[in-house]
């Protein structure tokens, strides 16, 4: 009796010590049994392959991931009616961060937030101030829209390039929303500072997700005499870009750098940093960090640019961007938001 008493205790305190070895190595390597954190991103219609800024708010997911040791997942929507769905779908799995990317996406995250009040969501493009569960990233369009302007005014006087002297420049947005128009009244504001009597021709296609009718708007906008065309339209407008390509003019990308599109036909990028903001916010939430409210993203901390011009774009462009970028942190340089 004694001999199987013995026996059952040590191999009580062989276990027990094995346990607690395992704990403390465990420990000293980081891996304890810690939930993992769990990041899910739902695309508006324009998904993920718009080369804009639902790719852009991908990528920082990614590099969050990566350097962050985390778990990702990414939804695309195909039509408006998915995006509720999309949302729960993440909330239901219990994911503990939910990006939404996109201003159209608004309703959808106000309606599933309160929903799943313990879930952290965060919006691009929209702002939701009344919400202890949602963080918005909201982005001074404008700012990076004023720049686009003034870049493709200051290389129309300079005749450079392929540019006619004829001082007229197209804009073709998706849907008429705020960060949209935004980037446009920006980009008119900035070409109207350098050539007063310039012509900007607005148009919107209403979608997002058509470069079919992209092209045929910029193709309208070009026979009316447009040196330069700025798209604001997502996937829309990499229609915009095949017909400043085909047609031999020069195009403005949104959002991302889109040189990689037509490297020799877009000749800069208003750049909104999507990316920056997802990454920030996803580390901040890992980090229990996170803050509800309006988060703005701008010149000043890097939120927003001009991506790298095209080759051959003369110095004294780059020097009087520069000079511009100055005076608006400075507050010296007052933007319009509004179309007018």
């Amino acid at each position: 009796m004694k001999r199987s008493l013995y026996a059952v205790l040590s191999l009580v305190v062989i276990v027990a010590l094995l346990l607690s070895l395992n704990v403390s190595w465990n420990m000293v390597n980081g891996s304890t049994s810690q939930k993992t954190f769990k990041v899910g991103l739902v695309t508006d219609v324009g998904g993920v392959n718009d080369r804009s800024f639902n790719q852009s708010a991908y990528e920082g997911m990614k590099k969050a991931e990566k350097e962050l040791k985390i778990k990702t997942t990414l939804i695309q929507s195909k039509q408006m009616t998915d995006y509720i769905p999309n949302l729960q779908k993440l909330a239901k799995a219990n994911y503990d961060l939910i990006i939404a990317v996109g201003f159209m996406m608004h309703d959808a995250v106000v309606t599933v937030a309160k929903q799943f009040p313990k879930t952290k969501f965060l919006i691009i493009d929209s702002e939701i101030s009344d919400l202890p569960n949602v963080a918005s990233a909201m982005f001074r369009e404008e700012q990076a829209g004023y720049l686009a302007g003034v870049a493709a005014a200051l290389l129309e006087k300079a005749k450079f390039g392929k540019t006619t002297g004829k001082n007229v420049f197209g804009v073709v947005g998706g849907m008429k929303i705020p960060p949209v128009d935004r980037y446009i009244a920006g980009f008119k504001a900035g070409v109207l500072s350098e050539i007063p009597k310039a012509k900007v021709i607005i148009k919107y296609t209403g979608k997002f997700d058509d470069p079919a009718s992209g092209k045929q708007v910029a193709l309208s906008e070009i026979s009316e005499g447009a040196d330069f065309v700025f798209q604001v339209a997502g996937q829309t407008g990499l229609g915009v870009i095949q017909a400043a390509k085909e047609k031999g003019i020069y195009a403005i990308g949104v959002d991302s750098d889109q040189s990689y599109v037509a490297p020799t036909t877009v000749v800069t990028s208003a750049m909104k940093r999507v990316d920056v903001a997802t990454y920030s916010v996803i580390k901040d939430t890992l980090n229990k960090k996170f803050k509800s409210g309006v988060i703005y993203f701008d010149l000043k901390n890097n939120g927003v640019g001009l991506a790298p011009f095209m080759k051959g774009v003369p110095k004294n462009v780059s020097d009087k961007i520069n000079k511009i970028i100055s005076d608006i942190k400075a507050g010296k340089i007052k933007i319009p938001t509004e179309v007018k």
